[in-house]
């Protein structure tokens, strides 16, 4: 059995176990989300309860665990997939996943599980007759819920193109559960419905009046649906649909850097991945893990990490990636994001060959590791991921301003980023061309091990492009002797492999589903 199964099983066991149980850094409520559309909603615990549901959906799937960052940088040309090759993770990487896979359906399930708990939020909010729902906590909660949904079809729609537009809440109705897929634009338009609805209810900073909410502690306003974090969801979706504004992008970019809620860069960039600065000025939205909390800790880092577990990890930082950090002279932002080892914490020497970086286990070779998260806590990590965060919107904003042809201004912006991490700025000269391709490098240094490099290069419609130049190699090692190099073969990454196929399992139970072209 492969390693990652193993402990995937382990995991899921001990969760089922302690499902829910605990109260979590989102809200102080112990979330209930045993609570359906058939249960009578009548008291601001039970909306509230329900609202604790929506948010564990971050803890409880394997896709926010870890492989939505698996998705875009294993996808992309930062890292592979390491593990041994296994096959979902190695379909991933070579553009040649069935719609069988079993993770893909997961990862369907999940986000659509995630969209069906804000359905019933939105549908029971309003039948609410509790005196202690007050009509401003009753906003927010609308406000968050609406978010919410639009958070998980944003993911829906980048790795499928259109889905489905589930509204409602759980119904038998084949009418209302067998949906045709909505066009990709469809889907867009309803993500921005719902962040319009999110921006017109949702407070920049929570207060002790809202409900649960029992203090205006910076924790609160990084867990929580915030304007501010609805203004940079809209700039990232104005920004990755096909038919793209890049002045409303510029608009939300400027509305969350002029935010009352004070967002700001951190000085020191190796501070927003140590583990001692969470909910930090920088910090829009993030998943606030607990070391230790088996119910609210992050399980996904020791995939990354840890190697004496004494098995290959996933995500490995690709030979391209290291490149692009020494090329640029930048050893702040890859040593934050990059750590290589040839010893386990145990000073024994890694007990795997790595098909990229030491095939024949010589012992002098360091291997690398995702670090952007660095403490495993032995599957409870308490280390937080950004789910959105001033860095990524600064960059952004840049785009957009090179896009709208004010490449000076653009350079200014993202010179705010490198002159951060001590590097020199890019040129003012520069021509729009040459300053798009300067700002997609910059946000690859930037956000590695994020989960936004393939979404970047889907963007700026050079995904096919950069993959298909790669020139990555895997090795073999017979008797001491290291092979000749095989390239990897890049060939499948066509435009119609810039989305997975629609789960086959979805599609045999819904005969209204259309499977993607290429598939």
């Amino acid at each position: 059995m492969k390693k990652y199964y193993f402990y995937l099983h382990y995991i899921l066991l001990l969760l089922a176990i302690l499902s829910l149980s605990s109260c979590k850094k989102f809200l102080e409520d112990k979330p209930k989300t045993s609570l359906t559309t058939g249960n009578a909603y009548s008291t601001v615990s039970d909306i509230e309860n329900a609202l604790t549901g929506a948010y564990n959906i971050f803890y409880g799937s394997d896709y926010y665990q870890w492989e939505y960052v698996m998705l875009s940088d294993v996808r992309s040309d930062n890292a592979y997939p390491g593990g041994g090759n296994e096959e979902t993770f190695y379909d991933y990487d070579r553009f040649i996943l069935p719609a069988s896979n079993d993770h893909n359906y997961a990862n369907w399930r999940a986000l659509y599980k995630g969209i069906a708990r804000c359905n019933i939020i939105l549908e029971k909010v309003n039948g609410i007759n509790d005196a202690a729902l007050t009509a401003e906590r009753k906003k927010q909660i609308i406000g968050e819920a609406s978010f919410l949904r639009a958070f998980h079809y944003f993911s829906l729609v980048k790795m499928y193109g259109g889905v489905p537009l589930e509204l409602e809440s759980n119904s038998a109705d084949p009418g209302v559960t067998r949906k045709s897929r909505a066009t990709e634009t469809e889907t867009y338009n309803q993500i921005v419905k719902d962040l319009e609805v999110a921006l017109a209810n949702l407070p920049d900073n929570f207060s002790g009046a809202a409900g649960s909410l029992t203090a205006n502690t910076p924790s609160v306003n990084k867990v929580r649906a915030t304007k501010g974090a609805t203004n940079a969801l809209l700039a990232k979706v104005w920004a990755q649909r096909s038919d793209r504004d890049y002045n409303k992008v510029l608009q939300y970019c400027n509305a969350v850097i002029s935010s009352p809620a004070g967002y700001s860069l951190l000085g020191d960039y190796s501070q927003l991945f140590d583990g001692a600065h969470d909910f930090n000025s920088e910090s829009i939205l993030e998943i606030p893990y607990e070391e230790g909390n088996w119910s609210a800790s992050s399980w996904g880092i020791q995939l990354y990490l840890a190697p004496e577990d004494g098995w290959q990890k996933y995500c490995v930082p690709s030979k391209d990636l290291v490149a692009a950090y020494d090329a640029a002279g930048d050893a702040v932002r890859k040593n934050a994001n990059i750590v290589f080892w040839n010893k386990d914490a145990n000073g024994d020497y890694i007990s795997w060959a790595d098909e990229n970086w030491n095939p024949c286990q010589d012992p002098d070779t360091k291997i690398p590791f995702n670090y952007k998260q660095k403490h495993p806590g032995g599957w409870a990590s308490g280390d937080d991921y950004y789910m959105l965060r001033l860095g990524d919107i600064i960059l952004l904003k840049a785009e957009a301003q090179n896009e709208l042809g004010s490449t000076s201004a653009a350079a200014a912006t993202v010179n705010l980023i490198r002159t951060r991490v001590g590097l020199t700025g890019v040129s003012t000269s520069l021509s729009q061309a040459s300053m798009r391709t300067a700002i997609l490098n910059e946000r690859r240094l930037e956000l590695a091990f994020e989960a936004h490099r393939w979404d970047d290069l889907v963007r700026a419609n050079v995904a096919t492009t950069v993959m298909q130049a790669l020139n990555e190699y895997t090795y073999t090692c017979q008797g001491g002797v290291l092979s000749a190099p095989t390239k990897m073969d890049y060939s499948h990454c066509d435009k119609n492999h810039w989305v997975l196929p629609i789960p086959q399992l979805e599609i045999d139970a819904n005969p209204n589903l259309k499977q993607n072209a290429g598939y």
